[in-house]
């Protein structure tokens, strides 16, 4: 490693509003809302405020294949939230996630309504309340649930980590990407020898533990997030190409992938979700 210039941690660390760059209006040291807004309200009991990052598609994508099995019931309108704007911050938002996190979810079929955050909670609350994509005897639920947290606690390392310090940050440091790549590929090696001898994460069952880590492994392997795929020689990964080809091409990943999307191509933006015919 070349040398780098020493840096002494201070005895109080204080926040530089501007050290963030393109990410100065997500980051910020505390809690709370910034700005007074009351968020928007649809029609449908199921009420999503979110953006399509991989944490996002989790759950729109859970909700079209609700939708698919005709669970009538999962209708939902989806109302964008443009982190990169400072949505997450308003009074509105905060009300419903604290953490100020797409994406968030609110059950108005409830009396009071019922407030659900972190994409991983979302997927469990789904699956129990419309009783799909979650096994019901002991030993497929834990292995659904381990894989399902599983990813919640690997993204950290895919997205904040190799993510941001390789696609990202505004100065490439080797460590750092060192260290996150290495991390990154033992993580695609986890999943490729486990789908090595399995259709899906949990055997021939596909469940919320596939949806949840096909939006981000999916996404490295499939869409070049991170534009990345070289780098990480993906294409060695051949039982995670399988598992997430097959997951990418059901209709209803494919409409929730277009879910709140303000990027890409113009015919796979959906910026809101009202009914299935924004889908059309």
């Amino acid at each position: 490693m070349p040398d780098m210039p020493a840096y002494t941690p201070p005895k109080v660390w204080k926040w530089d509003a501007q050290s963030s760059g393109r990410f100065t209006r997500i980051n910020r040291p505390v809690a709370g809302p910034t700005h007074n807004k009351e968020l928007p309200v649809g029609r449908h009991p199921l009420q999503l405020y979110s953006l399509a990052t991989p944490n996002g598609i989790k759950v729109t994508v859970m909700l079209e294949e609700l939708l698919a099995l005709g669970k009538h019931d999962a209708e939902y309108d989806a109302h964008l939230i443009n982190i990169m704007e400072g949505d997450q911050f308003g009074s509105g938002f905060v009300a419903v996630n604290p953490n100020s996190k797409i994406p968030a979810l609110l059950d108005r079929s409830a009396s009071p309504p019922i407030r659900v955050f972190e994409s991983g909670a979302i997927l469990v609350y789904l699956a129990e309340t419309f009783d799909a994509f979650l096994p019901k005897t002991p030993a497929p639920r834990a292995e659904c649930l381990s894989w399902l947290f599983w990813q919640v606690g690997s993204a950290p390392f895919l997205g904040g980590g190799f993510g941001h310090f390789y696609a990202y940050a505004p100065e490439k440091i080797e460590y750092c990407i060192d260290r996150f790549t290495m991390e990154v590929k033992r993580q695609l090696d986890v999943l490729d020898q486990h789908l090595a001898t399995r259709r899906y994460l949990c055997g021939d069952e596909y469940t919320i533990a596939d949806m949840a880590n096909y939006a981000w492994y999916g996404g490295l392997v499939l869409t070049d997030l991170y534009n990345a795929q070289e780098f990480l020689d993906v294409a060695s990964y051949k039982h995670v190409i399988r598992w997430a080809s097959e997951i990418h091409a059901r209709p209803a990943v494919q409409r929730g992938r277009r879910v709140n999307r303000i990027w890409g191509p113009e015919n796979e933006r959906v910026q809101e979700r009202h009914d299935a015919s924004d889908l059309d």
